[in-house]
């Protein structure tokens, strides 16, 4: 008898599962922290609806791996049973090692690893447990396995990972810009050469992709309240540690007070820490004697964010300078406790690299060329590059 479960997601309808051993994996307590984690940090604080987890994202991702691998085979692309289900594993855990608040918090709260660094550590002390069943799955994620095609949808410039957190972010927060053909884009992979590319009916669907990435970072995942408040998280982080502020949770006292050397030997405390230990010292810290984390928890808590403006050059020393006296006058702080209330900083949006990896399209006569390089392409020479803003965040002390 066929093992199958079925969940049913917002986005796609009903995800089927059909692996006792990818099941065990969504069963592990590794998974299952993925629960307690936004796959889009303070966004909700702009799009009320930004409210779903890492662990939707992963199981968005893993259906689309699904369905590009059945498209590959119709046509012809051999794929073993045993490389179907490593591809599926790779990518249901291509973001196991997120923490807390995701990007918002990486390199802050643990300032060791990266979330790809220790989504392999997990990956690996999964792989013990279950006997080694994950290895082709890790060599996939890893890019060491032969058929660099399979790498490519976990990890590339069309994977199912972007993929999913394009038209997922899109739906949770209503943002229509983010609206991606994604089956289009399935239907239209192949492999050439080993490689994953895009057939010449593809182009359209392929550029409407990179177009409204582009839209999504600008308008959500860059938009300048979220990213202030996630600064000002970044921010309660570091004045918490300064101070050596007390946690409500052990584990989350671990990672503001402690060395990790080497990482990997505090793996399960780093899993014991979630969004909800933070939040939870945030409410706590609102009571703070300290005036700096009290006020920035308080804005967190209360909605009662810094002011930030976009600029399209860096912002001028004097600006700064006198946002700065007017925090230091207005609380009575010190200049070093103003650089917690006015900072500035940079937000970049990269549309289309080919330095990165390219987007290979494969025409009828089987040549191949770059997505920038077809006639009349809409991803020309002027989407190239880094597009770049600076901003300056301040509280709006002209109001008290």
């Amino acid at each position: 008898m066929s093992y199958r479960k079925i969940i049913n997601d917002p986005v796609y309808g009903f995800i089927t599962i059909d692996d006792e051993l990818i099941y065990e994996i969504i069963s592990h307590p590794y998974y299952q922290r993925l629960r307690r984690i936004y796959q889009m940090a303070m966004a909700q604080l702009v799009y009320p609806g930004a409210v779903h987890t890492r662990l939707h994202h992963s199981l968005g991702a893993y259906h689309l791996m699904g369905n590009a691998l059945n498209e590959l085979k119709s046509k012809g692309i051999a794929i073993t049973k045993q490389e179907d289900q490593a591809a599926k594993i790779a990518i249901l855990l291509h973001d196991i090692g997120h923490g807390p608040y995701s990007h918002a918090l990486e390199h802050i709260l643990n300032e060791e690893a990266s979330h790809e660094e220790i989504s392999l550590l997990l990956m690996q002390k999964m792989n013990k447990e279950m006997g080694g069943k994950l290895t082709m799955g890790i060599d996939i994620f890893t890019d060491s396995y032969p058929r660099k095609f399979l790498h490519q949808l976990v990890s590339g410039q069309l994977d199912v990972d972007r993929m999913d957190y394009l038209i997922r972010d899109s739906f949770f927060t209503g943002v229509s810009e983010g609206v991606i053909g994604y089956d289009r884009i399935i239907k239209m992979l192949t492999v050439h050469d080993g490689e994953l590319v895009i057939e010449e009916k593809g182009i359209y669907s392929i550029e409407k992709f990179l177009v409204s990435r582009r839209f999504m970072y600008w308008q959500v995942y860059l938009h300048k309240t979220v990213l202030c408040a996630e600064k000002m998280l970044v921010n309660i982080i570091k004045r918490a540690r300064f101070i050596k502020a007390n946690a409500p949770t052990p584990a989350l006292n671990i990672f503001l007070h402690q060395q990790l050397e080497p990482f990997k030997n505090h793996l399960d405390d780093f899993c014991k820490v979630d969004d909800h230990d933070v939040m939870a010292a945030i409410k706590i810290w609102v009571d703070s004697p300290d005036k700096i984390l009290s006020f920035l928890c308080k804005g967190i808590v209360n909605r009662q964010l810094l002011k930030v403006k976009y600029f399209g050059s860096e912002i001028d020393e004097d600006m700064l300078r006198e946002k700065r006296n007017l925090a230091m006058a207005a609380y009575k702080i010190s200049e070093e406790e103003s650089g917690y209330l006015v900072f500035t900083g940079e937000a970049a949006n990269k549309t289309y690299s080919p330095e990165d990896e390219h987007i290979s399209i494969l025409f009828k006569d089987q040549t191949i060329r770059d997505i920038s390089e077809v006639d009349n392409a809409l991803i020309n020479q002027t989407l190239f590059g880094t597009a770049k803003k600076f901003y300056i965040c301040f509280p709006e002390i002209e109001l008290l």
